[in-house]
């Protein structure tokens, strides 16, 4: 195993230990708010502590941008990890069992490793670059489909950019008329996982922030998935607004979603 794959999966199990003790005693959890139905709570920082604990243990010197802490920059900037504790913290605080851990390391800008934990299934979907994805020891590969009628697509409502709404209700309902079904899980690192795993054909969500998708983008291009924003380029780690799929679904989403695009959405 790549040494910093590794230390990501430890880092990934520790954090998922952590959060497992607290879903069984969600009444003494202390649960915040940073926007509207946008949670944190003390679950989210212990874990994020645990996961920047055992990186620093083995790289010290590497630089950390955790979602509840902000960076923590270290001596080394060519080699950055960028963290989601809890990935669908919504669903954690209400007792619904899908969220996940989420870990990348960058070097020099290019994402190398890549885990998505689901502690509740005991999930672990990893990527090395130029490696391919796997789910536990099982190699994953994204779905062959060549139309969209018979897909099942993945998204995420826009709460955190509600100025889009208008938008994306046209963008879902023009999916939604061309697509088998459509799902809204509520985490973005673990729908990604789902792409390169097959479980669904496609993905798309509006305002997510590196964390969200970092590590998920390199499991689903290493699945053989094709990554874009709404344009059909590659500007999502910037933009928060993602497409993800087998390369033919990636592709007849963008052109859905090319004529309803709001000035916002074109940047």
């Amino acid at each position: 195993m790549h040494p910093m794959l590794t230390i990501a999966v430890r880092a990934a199990r520790a954090a998922g230990q952590n959060i497992m003790r607290a879903y069984t005693e969600l009444d003494r959890i202390e649960v915040s708010s940073k926007g509207i139905n946008d949670f944190v709570t003390s679950v989210d920082k212990e874990a994020e502590a645990t996961i920047t604990y055992q990186i620093r243990k083995s790289y010290p010197d590497h630089t950390i941008v955790g979602e509840e802490k902000g960076e923590n920059r270290g001596s080394n900037n060519d080699y950055v990890w960028i963290v989601d504790p809890l990935d669908g913290t919504n669903n954690f605080v209400r007792g619904i069992p899908h969220f996940a851990i989420s870990i990348a390391l960058q070097h020099k800008g290019k994402t190398e490793v890549a885990v998505v934990y689901d502690p509740v299934r005991e999930e672990l979907f990893t990527a090395v670059r130029g490696k391919g994805a796997k789910l536990n020891d099982f190699r994953l590969r994204v779905t062959n489909v060549n139309e969209l009628t018979s897909t099942m697509i993945g998204t995420g409502f826009p709460f955190k950019a509600r100025q889009h709404t208008e938008t994306y209700i046209a963008i879902f309902g023009e999916v939604f008329g061309q697509c088998a079904d459509l799902r809204r899980a509520g985490s973005a690192a673990l729908d990604l996982a789902y792409v390169a795993a097959g479980r669904l054909d496609g993905f798309f969500e509006i305002g997510l922030k590196p964390w969200d998708i970092a590590a998920g983008d390199l499991i689903c291009r290493e699945a053989g998935g094709t990554v874009t924003d709404f344009t059909g380029n590659h500007n999502y780690m910037v933009s928060g607004n993602i497409v993800a799929g087998s390369p033919k679904v990636t592709t007849e989403l963008v052109k859905i979603m090319r004529p309803l695009l709001n000035e916002g959405l074109k940047r």
